[in-house]
């Protein structure tokens, strides 16, 4: 026996609205943020997304005029319907999504603030990380990046061998990791806990596995960490 029309509907519904929260939502999930970086990148998706969806709504409901009302518009010019279809709706949208655009991608950039930021540098390899820290005597860690909670932390990014790509989603962008090359960006976390970090960028048959875990902690207790033998990270 077939299922009934609004129960097949609502099945449905249940099972769409399901993927999209559980996509919104995981270790390397950029909607769930626990940074300032990264939470101005998720107001900056969702902001996107509401202009894009008034945008489509404009269009369709232009549309329906069309086609449920034939002639509705016939009064306006081909000229005039290109300019104000094509350039003003647009723009009336478009234009405060730059500029939020623009002012958000100034606050994401590495910038003298209040508080120096710590110096971590990340050195890329096929297929694994190197996390150096100077203010810490050089201590090295492989495949584990440690942070201090509550920190602002400059991340210098360099690669050994190709180009690779240094991003931890819920703390900030990313950022490419190539050679020869020095890269700079700025994350901090939140709060204490564990999170995961990822090469974002082709870098070969390796690629999939190239991710490292990211251990935040009390600035004290971050200090007192780095003092003992380096952590490796479990492949």
């Amino acid at each position: 026996m077939g299922a009934h029309p609004s129960v097949l509907r609502r099945t449905l519904q249940a099972g769409a609205s399901a993927a999209v929260v559980s996509g919104c939502s995981g270790p390397l999930s950029t909607l769930d943020p626990t940074g300032p970086a990264a939470a101005s990148i998720a107001t900056l998706w969702w902001v996107m997304l509401i202009g894009a969806a008034v945008l489509f709504l404009l269009v369709v409901g232009i549309f329906i005029l069309v086609v449920r009302r034939p002639g509705w518009g016939s009064s306006v010019s081909p000229a005039r319907w290109i300019v104000l279809g094509g350039l003003v709706l647009p723009a009336c949208v478009l234009l405060p999504l730059l500029a939020y655009g623009l002012v958000t991608g100034e606050r994401l950039l590495p910038l003298p603030g209040s508080v120096p930021p710590q110096r971590i540098e990340a050195e890329a390899a096929q297929w694994q990380w190197t996390f150096r820290y100077p203010g810490h005597g050089g201590v090295e860690t492989r495949n584990v990046l440690l942070l201090p909670a509550g920190t602002p932390v400059d991340m210098v990014v360099t690669s050994k061998d190709v180009i690779h790509a240094f991003w931890v989603p819920r703390l900030a962008g990313k950022i490419d990791a190539v050679p020869g090359r020095v890269n700079r960006l700025r994350i901090q976390a939140d709060q204490p806990g564990r999170y995961e970090g990822t090469c974002d960028e082709f870098c070969g048959l390796g690629h999939a596995g190239m991710r490292f875990a990211v251990i935040v902690l009390p600035p004290a207790e971050f200090a007192a960490v780095l003092t003992l033998p380096p952590p490796e990270a479990k492949q």
